[in-house]
C-alpha cells in the first residue's frame, strides 16, 4: 500500500512537531509550510492526498490559500484548522468546498479519524461491506433454499438488491458470488411460479397483489379515504432502480410505505399495465371489450387504449371519480404535463412514464448505449442520471408542491439475459425474446414454463392449439436461422416478458409530500 502524503500548512508549524511525528509513526509522510504562498507552491510542485490548512495566516490567509489550492487540485481534500468559529468564515471555507474543518486545539485522534473519513474512507467501507457479505452469505443461501411463499421470494429479492447495490460501490471480489446466489434464487422462483401460477387464477380471492388487482385493492381504497392522488406508473421499472431513485424523490417526499407485488405473465406492457388499467386479466379484456384488446399478430401499438381501459374499470365498480391521463414519452411532453398541473381538478391522475423502457430497448439496438449501461451498476447510473436531469424531477416536485400523495409502480421488470436457448416455432410466432406464443413450439431447455392450456391462466389465444413458452433465470430465445448472430446480439442484454425476480416481483410504494 502506498504511503499517504499530507500537507500541513501553519504559521506557528514549529509548535506542532509533536503532531507531525505522531502522524510518522502512524506511517504518514508529512510535508509541511510555515505560509500560504509556500503551501501553493508545495501543491503545484508535488502530489498530497490530503491538506490541513490553518485559517489564519499572516499574507496570503488560509481561505486565500485554500482558493488556490483548490484552482490547482480541485478533487485535493482540504481541511480548515481555525480558532474561530465565527459563521461567514465557515460560510465562506465551505463555500469554497473544504472537506472539513477542526477547531483548535485539535488533539491527535482528531487528526486521526479525519485522516479515516477522507483517504481511507472507501478502503474502510470495502472492507466492512465485504466483511459483512461473506457473514450474511449462509443466510441468504439458507433463505433460497427453504422459501416456498412468495413473501419469502420478495424477501430474498429485497436483500439480493441491498448487497447488489452495496457491493456496486465499493472495490468487492465479491460480485461473483453475489452474482451465483441471484442465479440460484431465480431458479428457485422460476420453480415456485411454476407450481403455483395457475392456482392463483383458479382461486383469486387467495393469491397474491397482482397487476389487476393494483386499482381494487390499492388505488380505490386510497380515493374512497378522500385522497388526492397520482399513480405514477414507470415503464419497465425494477426495484433496485426504485432504491436508486429513492434518496432523489426523498427531498420532496417521505416514502410511508415500500412493497412489492407481482406482475403477472407474460412480463410484457401489452399483457401486464393493460391488467393494471382494466382490473382485468387479458382474456377478459378480450373477450369483454374486444376493440379495446390488440393481438400479438396486430401491427398497431399494443397500449393504445389505456384511457378507456380506466373508464372501463371505473364504470365497473360503480366509481364516479374524475381522472387524468398522461403518458410521457418526451421531456417537451414531460413540460407540457407540468404546466398543467395547477389546473387540475380530479382527485386521481394517472402518469405512464417510458422513458426506463425506451433506455432499455436503445441499449439493445445502440452499440455506444451498450457501452454507456455496460452492467448493472452503470445501468442503475443511467436511471439516476435520467431523473435527476429531465423534467421528471420538475414533475414529481410539482407534485409534491401541491399536496398529492404518489403511488408509484410500474408493470413490469427486466433482467440481463446472457445464455441462448433454442426454439423453433411457425411463422407466427411472436417476436419478444424471453416468452413466445404460437403454435408447435418445441424448445431444447427444460427451464422453460410452458402453458398449453392459457385459457386457465387468463390469456388470449390466438389459435385453438397456442401454447405460451417463458424463459427463466438469465435465458433468452433464438431461431435456428442464424442462431449465433442472435445470440451474439442480444446477449447481456435487458429484457423482459419471462419469468425472473427482477421481472415479475416489482416495486408498490407510497410517497407522501413533505410539509
Amino acid at each position: 500500500m502506498k504511503q499517504q502524503r499530507i500537507l500541513w500548512a501553519d504559521d506557528e508549524i514549529d509548535l506542532l512537531k509533536p503532531y507531525i511525528i505522531f502522524l510518522q509513526q502512524k506511517g504518514y509522510e508529512v510535508a509541511t509550510a510555515n505560509n500560504g504562498n509556500d503551501a501553493v507552491e508545495l501543491c503545484a510542485a508535488e502530489s498530497f492526498d490530503i491538506v490541513f490548512l490553518d485559517e489564519n495566516m499572516p499574507g496570503l490567509s488560509g481561505l486565500e490559500t485554500l482558493t488556490e489550492i483548490k484552482a490547482l487540485c480541485p478533487m485535493l481534500p482540504v481541511v480548515m484548522i481555525t480558532k474561530s468559529e465565527e459563521e461567514n468564515i465557515m460560510d465562506l471555507a465551505i463555500g469554497e468546498k473544504i472537506a472539513d474543518y477542526l477547531i483548535k486545539p485539535v488533539n491527535p485522534n482528531q487528526i486521526l479519524l479525519t485522516l479515516k473519513k477522507h483517504i481511507h474512507q472507501r478502503e474502510i467501507v470495502s472492507e466492512h461491506t465485504n466483511s459483512s457479505y461473506r457473514q450474511e452469505f449462509s443466510d441468504i443461501a439458507y433463505m433460497i433454499d427453504t422459501a416456498t411463499t412468495l413473501e419469502e421470494f420478495m424477501a430474498i429479492q429485497r436483500t439480493l438488491v441491498h448487497w447488489d447495490i452495496e457491493l456496486q460501490n465499493v472495490d468487492s471480489e465479491l460480485h461473483e458470488m453475489l452474482l451465483l446466489q441471484r442465479q440460484q434464487a431465480n431458479s428457485a422462483f422460476a420453480k415456485f411460479v411454476a407450481r403455483n401460477y395457475e392456482s392463483w387464477f383458479c382461486e383469486p380471492q387467495q393469491r397474491p397483489l397482482m397487476s389487476p388487482d393494483l386499482f381494487k385493492k390499492v388505488i380505490f381504497p386510497a380515493l374512497d379515504n378522500g385522497e388526492k392522488l397520482f399513480f405514477v406508473v414507470i415503464d419497465n421499472f425494477r426495484f433496485d432502480q426504485w432504491k436508486a431513485i429513492q434518496p432523489l424523490l426523498s427531498e420532496f417526499f417521505n416514502t410511508t410505505e415500500e412493497k412489492m407485488y407481482c406482475s403477472i405473465l407474460p412480463t410484457a406492457t401489452q399483457y401486464a399495465r393493460n391488467a393494471i388499467f382494466s382490473g382485468l386479466m387479458p382474456l377478459q379484456i378480450q373477450e369483454m371489450y374486444p376493440d379495446l384488446w390488440v393481438e400479438e399478430a396486430d401491427e398497431e401499438g399494443k397500449n393504445l387504449n389505456e384511457e378507456q381501459l380506466i373508464q372501463t374499470q371505473l364504470d365497473r365498480f360503480r366509481k364516479r371519480y374524475k381522472y387524468s391521463y398522461f403518458k410521457v414519452n418526451e421531456s417537451d411532453y414531460c413540460e407540457r404535463v407540468i404546466a398543467k398541473l395547477r389546473n387540475l381538478q380530479s382527485p386521481l391522475n394517472v402518469v405512464v412514464l417510458n422513458f426506463i423502457d425506451m433506455l432499455s430497448h436503445s441499449r439493445t439496438e445502440s452499440k455506444m448505449m451498450r457501452e454507456l449501461a455496460n452492467d448493472e451498476a452503470a445501468y442503475l447510473n443511467l436511471t439516476i442520471g435520467w431523473l435527476k436531469h429531465s423534467p421528471t424531477y420538475q414533475l414529481f416536485k410539482q407534485i409534491a408542491e401541491l399536496g398529492y400523495k404518489v403511488i408509484l409502480t410500474t408493470d413490469h421488470g427486466t433482467v440481463r439475459v446472457n445464455n441462448t436457448v433454442q426454439i423453433i416455432g411457425d411463422k407466427n410466432t411472436n417476436t419478444n425474446l424471453r416468452y413466445k406464443v404460437g403454435k408447435s413450439l418445441t424448445c431444447n431447455s427444460k427451464n422453460t414454463f410452458v402453458m398449453e392450456n392459457p385459457k386457465r391462466f387468463g390469456l388470449p389465444t390466438p389459435n385453438v392449439s397456442s401454447t405460451y413458452v417463458y424463459a427463466t433465470g438469465n435465458d433468452f430465445f433464438a431461431y435456428p436461422n442464424n442462431f449465433n448472430y442472435y445470440a451474439s446480439f442480444y446477449r447481456n442484454t435487458f429484457q423482459h416478458g419471462g419469468i425472473s425476480m427482477e421481472e415479475m416481483l416489482i416495486p408498490l410504494v407510497t410517497l407522501e409530500p413533505k410539509a
